[in-house]
């Protein structure tokens, strides 16, 4: 535990100063905002353009058991907010791997890029080529619950176990009425993004109005990266990945996954992409996890739910001791 105590001791220490963060913002790439673990790039070629994903690959703490969990992060996210989970898993005896996807964080920002959670899938497959990692468990939260999906889909063999906390497309927002958005209505929403913005949002949406001091620092986190001197080229692919989200739901083949599947829930979330400018009547259906895991459950074959009563949309984050002893248990089949 002693990677975990020490990641608490330096957050603890520094909690203050992520409520100011940097006054001019982050690099295009993150560039200024500390990760937990020492950040490698992976450079290859996709749409006939030169790109570099960043990523965390961290060793068993001790005891090593020969596993690895790949770590997914969702839209709102990055890597660094593993960074408890990642010393749980550490300390437990786990390698652990942490991509930033493209378009996300340490990762490169194309200017233009279709993006797909197949595409995505393709880069992350072959970073764990380039790495050595031929199987692993897969965690994917939020959105990285649809892209792990994806990936599980599109790669039976190479997955040990399929996790997903609080994912994301376990419904179809654009068949249930969420009206669409074009990439350019994307664009100005996202242009607008602000810490405050930002922080309301999670109060009300992930954390059913409770606030901690110690989530500023992924608000943070956002808002840097959109306020620095990529902040055109950071919204304009938030757009275009949130026109991925809502245009390529993963729910209709959850029926196809052959890989043991655990969904993980606060059951307390209400989060659903569009729900912003629904009408009155579809935002009332949308986005209630309590109903929406039992009911998604029942179509995964070797699908098993656990809820976190109350909690919201990163139990992870809201409260990583209840999360990771649930974690654990659940990787080591007990």
């Amino acid at each position: 535990m002693l990677n975990l105590v020490i990641a608490l001791l330096l957050l603890a220490a520094s909690g203050a100063a992520w409520a100011e963060g940097s006054p001019a913002g982050y690099g295009v790439e993150l560039q200024g905002f500390p990760y937990p673990y020492p950040v490698g790039h992976f450079p290859f070629a996709s749409q006939g353009v030169d790109l570099q994903m960043g990523y965390m690959d961290v060793k068993p703490a001790r005891g090593a058991n020969g596993r690895t969990v790949v770590l997914m992060h969702g839209k709102n996210f990055c890597g660094a907010t593993w960074e408890t989970t990642i010393s749980v898993l550490a300390d437990a005896g786990y390698r652990v791997v942490v991509p930033d996807q493209i378009g996300f964080c340490t990762s490169t920002k194309p200017p233009h890029y279709q993006y797909s959670f197949q595409q995505l899938a393709t880069n992350t497959r072959a970073l764990l080529k380039k790495l050595g990692v031929s199987r692993a468990t897969l965690i994917g939260h939020s959105t990285g619950g649809m892209l792990a999906t994806r990936f599980a889909l599109m790669y039976p063999d190479a997955v040990e176990k399929l996790i997903m906390v609080n994912p994301i497309g376990l419904e179809d927002w654009k068949a249930l009425g969420v009206p669409g958005r074009t990439v350019d209505q994307w664009y100005d929403r996202e242009l607008k993004l602000s810490a405050d913005g930002v922080r309301q949002y999670e109060k009300s949406v992930y954390y059913g109005g409770r606030w901690k001091p110690a989530y500023e620092r992924w608000v943070e986190m956002l808002a840097g990266l959109n306020r620095g001197p990529g902040h055109q080229l950071v919204a304009w692919n938030s757009a275009l990945i949130y026109d991925m989200i809502f245009t390529q739901p993963v729910v209709y083949e959850f029926p196809l996954l052959k890989v043991p599947t655990t969904l993980m829930l606060g059951d307390a979330d209400t989060t659903a992409i569009g729900s912003d400018i629904a009408p009155p009547e579809v935002k009332a259906k949308i986005g209630h996890y309590k109903e929406l895991g039992k009911k998604v459950v029942n179509t995964i074959p070797n699908g098993r739910l656990i809820e976190f009563p109350g909690y919201g949309h990163a139990p992870q984050i809201e409260d990583p001791a209840m999360f990771h002893k649930a974690l654990l248990a659940e990787l080591e089949g007990r």
